[in-house]
């Protein structure tokens, strides 16, 4: 889909880390990650599987080391996301041989890119979308840690509501997405 090609058509991409109401503010999606979806919405993968990755700078590790567990993670500085919605903050979950185990961070930010700057920066580790660590890792900025307990998770979804008759524009959006 292309602006030149439906001139009439206006995108408003509104981003928030809470859990907007997307009927309630009347929009016509919203997008989340898949396993957060309501009930009661219609759910359309647009992205592929993601993963969370624990990052830190090569200063930050040279000063403090390489934690072999996420148990370990408790004697570093952890950079942690505020999530508006629940008040609290995001739990860094682990996985491994179907051992679970979450850890909260002391550094707190409310944005993803505030992480991965603050663990480029040395301040800690991040946990991070893998997709967004990539670049820095492969350019020497970071180093992933403790691989093998990160498991993926669905990814992004663009959701709509069932109940409600879906605009005329929304429903060009909709066919271009699917038709990818």
């Amino acid at each position: 889909m292309t602006a030149a090609k439906y001139p009439d058509i206006k995108v408003e991409f509104i981003v928030d880390y809470g859990l907007a109401d997307i009927v309630a503010e009347r929009f016509d999606a919203g997008v989340r990650l898949g396993a957060i979806v309501s009930q009661g919405m219609i759910s359309v993968c647009i992205s592929p599987y993601q993963r969370m990755i624990v990052v830190g700078s090569p200063d930050y590790i040279e000063k403090h080391g390489i934690p072999s567990s996420p148990q370990e993670l408790t004697a570093h500085q952890c950079i942690n996301l505020r999530l508006p919605t629940h008040g609290g903050t995001y739990a860094w979950e682990f996985e491994k041989d179907g051992e679970e185990l979450r850890v909260d961070g002391q550094v707190i930010c409310n944005g993803i890119r505030q992480i991965l700057n603050a663990a480029i920066s040395g301040y800690g580790f991040g946990f991070v979308p893998d997709g967004l660590a990539i670049p820095d890792i492969e350019a020497g900025r970071l180093v992933q840690v403790l691989s093998d307990w990160c498991p993926s998770y669905p990814g992004y979804h663009l959701y709509y509501p069932s109940s409600r008759q879906s605009s005329a524009a929304f429903r060009v959006v909709l066919d271009a997405l699917r038709q990818k």
